[in-house]
């Protein structure tokens, strides 16, 4: 089971940006693609964000060839603080729903800013 230590691939403990957190998608999915186990470890990460968890999770399920079993199954999380728990469920769930129907997606949220024609 390989490790990735957040701190050190983002070379900070602020997690706050889509960039940073393309860092860790990049990592993660290349051993991900190799079928590795992940264990992707926070420790010493003060402040984590939406954004970041986008771009380094939620992202994977933009993935037609993983399933949520498959991510279940292959990522392990360690190392964060419990007022962050809610944030990762949010990221996945919200990522799920998005890449499913990813077309209604975007014209509902369109449809709300633009109003429909």
């Amino acid at each position: 089971m390989t490790r990735l230590i957040v701190k050190d691939i983002i070379n900070s403990e602020l997690a706050v940006s889509t960039e940073k957190g393309d860092l860790v998608f990049n990592e993660l999915n290349s051993r991900l693609e190799e079928n590795e186990k992940v264990i992707i470890d926070f420790k010493g990460v003060d402040l984590i964000i939406t954004a970041f968890l986008n771009a380094a999770i939620g992202k994977l399920y933009s993935k037609n060839k993983y399933t949520a079993d498959f991510l279940n199954e292959h990522i392990k999380l360690e190392n964060i603080q419990k007022e962050d728990i809610s944030l990762f469920k949010d990221v996945i769930i919200r990522a799920k729903e998005y890449f499913e129907n990813k077309d209604k997606f975007e014209n509902d949220v369109n449809d709300m800013i633009y109003g429909k024609d």
